[in-house]
């Protein structure tokens, strides 16, 4: 049985380390790829998505410093109503040739400096996928909107220590009142 090859990225943008000519860049993700991009990182929706970016080649190494910027609506994790948000991330990546061999019983020790390297094989790596990446990184999981005090202030939530059914529990007892 041959695996399945991985899906194509929503925000795809290959760059040719060796057609680098124009350092700066502007990347837009299209109403489409916003669309594709909100579907799988299970938000409500991604308005839009911008990116400045400057690439420097050092050596086989690439440089990728800019900024992006997206307006989304996200849920809110307590009450689940919509919820604009603005993200605004410095991005600094650098895009690095990948091992092409690592003896097997060889430790592989990553340091600080190595957490934002991002490996590519040949000679293409996908600025674009590594925008989406860092998009993923910059939406606040437990963002809270105006409702979830509301939410709170029933109940609802209840106390972990009281157990998974004691906001159902008090939400009962306003009910029978």
């Amino acid at each position: 049985m041959s695996e399945a090859a991985p899906p194509e990225p929503e925000f795809s943008r290959p760059i040719d380390v060796r057609a680098i000519t124009e350092p700066a860049l502007a990347l837009e993700a299209s109403p489409e790829e916003c669309i594709a991009l909100a579907r799988r990182f299970d938000l409500v929706r991604i308005k839009w998505l911008r990116v400045n970016i400057d690439l420097e080649r050092q050596g086989h190494d690439v440089l990728a410093k800019g900024r992006l910027r997206a307006a989304i609506i996200q849920s809110c994790a307590v009450s689940g109503e919509d919820l604009p948000a603005a993200i605004d991330e410095v991005l600094d990546l650098r895009f690095v040739p990948a091992i092409t061999a690592v003896r097997p019983e060889a430790e592989i020790e990553i340091g600080e400096q190595d957490c934002d390297e991002i490996p590519y094989d040949g000679t293409r790596f996908d600025l674009g996928e590594a925008v989406a990446q860092s998009l993923a990184l910059a939406i606040d999981p437990f963002a809270e909107g105006p409702g979830a005090a509301k939410v709170r202030a029933a109940g609802l939530l209840g106390d972990a220590a009281a157990g998974p059914f004691a906001g159902l529990a008090a939400l009962k007892g306003k009910l029978d009142n």
